[in-house]
């Protein structure tokens, strides 16, 4: 792979759209990331400021708190992001050591638990300490939800909470846990199932469950570590883009980006991402302006590269290597050729040319590391960090341009859901609403 950095025009590259994920309901959040799984909303009005959460009990704020419509206590800490869809917040969360793995749903109007489905599971499997069961985020098409509990199955409820069908996709065993997520288009289920000794790449039918179609990804050990000892896995959400004319999606296997027919699975292109320390990808790749960047996970090597073409695009279109970086679990987002991106240690947020990979900027402002991704609307963007505190920056390649910072005052590992001018947080130990009261 490439070790030199590359500056070809911008001009050059292909077009790619973010085909988005159909929606039933104005404002849905229907899925990790939004409507495209690519951090990208079209909400207005969305709140800037809110904190002071004080006493309150659950169903509702302290009445200083400001722009906090409600909270209610979840049952476990969790690191699966909630999504929205009509009246109804979803989130996952798992407890006895993920012998019991829950969807459950509440009413965005006050917070009240509207159902819950609770799967039995028969084994205690491993993880890491940071990372309990139910990492996965929930999807929906404004109709169904389907939720990925991993070794337990991927299950489907109506959103009365009915159960309408179950399936079995294998045993995923790893010593980190889970943590990707399904996503929903023209009624297909598109799922990374990994990590564990055998990942794979499936298509399911949201009717009925069953596997349209299925690719193993090659792997160098067992799901775990490798053959030389190193970590391997990944924990990466797939997300579906429009490159010249053509589907597809693409998923950051252990060592490599991939993009896949929704149609059949055929390979139709991939581009090898190096990792000294280890084949992990933590985050999702990140597309945008013709380019994609992957950043691999145990702070190891980052790879750009301009999208178009078939097959090995490694030698072809690769733009800059890095071989070490902050680590990488949240996801980053590209803006008018720069790549604004989270870091998980240390906690910074960095801005770079996303054709150079040329740093403008790095900011601790923060003030923790980021196990969420971030979010962009109305040009601005919001990224919670693991204290809770959901920082607020304009993207400017320039500097890095605060607008707020709010405390919560409690954990948190996940992203923020955007719907109709109103944000959903999931800390570890409540959900909020931030909004109007």
């Amino acid at each position: 792979m490439r070790r030199t950095t590359l500056a070809p025009s911008l001009a050059l590259f292909t077009v790619v759209s973010l085909t988005h994920l159909p929606l039933a309901v104005a404002g849905d959040w229907p899925a990790f990331r939004g409507p495209a799984s690519n951090g990208i909303s079209a909400e207005t009005g969305v709140p800037t400021e809110w904190g002071g959460t004080g006493s309150g009990k659950d169903g509702a704020a302290d009445k200083d708190a400001k722009n906090i419509a409600w909270k209610v206590a979840l049952p476990a800490p969790g690191n699966g992001s909630p999504i929205v869809t009509g009246r109804n917040v979803l989130v996952t969360c798992s407890e006895d050591e993920g012998m019991q793995r829950g969807l459950y749903c509440y009413d965005r109007a006050d917070g009240k638990l509207r159902w819950k489905q609770i799967v039995s599971f028969d084994k205690k499997l491993p993880r890491h300490g940071t990372n309990p069961h139910c990492a996965s985020t929930p999807a929906t098409d404004g109709k169904r939800v389907v939720v990925w509990h991993m070794s337990a199955g991927l299950y489907c409820y109506d959103l009365e909470g009915k159960p309408l069908w179950n399936t079995k996709l294998g045993d995923f065993v790893h010593m980190w846990g889970d943590g990707s997520s399904p996503i929903i288009h023209k009624g297909r289920i598109y799922l990374n199932c990994a990590p564990g000794a055998k990942a794979f790449m499936a298509c399911l039918s949201l009717e009925d469950g069953k596997v349209l179609w299925q690719v193993d990804e090659p792997a160098d050990g067992d799901g775990q570590k490798r053959t030389d000892g190193a970590p391997m896995g990944t924990w990466s959400t797939p997300q579906i883009i429009t490159l010249g004319g053509q589907e597809q999606v693409v998923v950051f296997q252990p060592n490599r980006v991939i993009a896949y027919r929704p149609d059949n699975g055929q390979t139709v292109w991939f581009c090898r991402v190096k990792n000294e320390k280890g084949d992990l990808a933590y985050s999702s790749p990140v597309i945008g302006d013709g380019i994609c960047v992957a950043s691999g996970g145990y702070s190891g090597g980052a790879t750009a590269f301009k999208l178009g073409g078939e097959g090995d695009l490694t030698e072809s279109n690769v733009l800059w290597y890095k071989p070490r970086n902050p680590q990488s679990i949240g996801t980053g987002v590209i803006l008018d050729g720069y790549l604004y991106i989270p870091d998980a240690g240390p906690g910074t947020i960095r801005c770079l040319e996303a054709a150079t990979g040329k740093e403008k900027w790095s900011s601790r402002e923060s003030g923790d590391n980021h196990w969420g991704s971030i979010i962009v609307a109305e040009g601005k963007a919001y990224v919670t960090n693991q204290k809770g505190s959901t920082i607020v920056f304009r993207p400017n390649p320039e500097k890095f341009d605060l607008v707020a910072k709010n405390d919560l005052g409690e954990n948190s590992n996940s992203t923020p859901a955007l719907s109709d001018g109103q944000i959903f947080i999931r800390t570890f130990e409540h959900l909020y609403c931030i909004g109007a009261k």
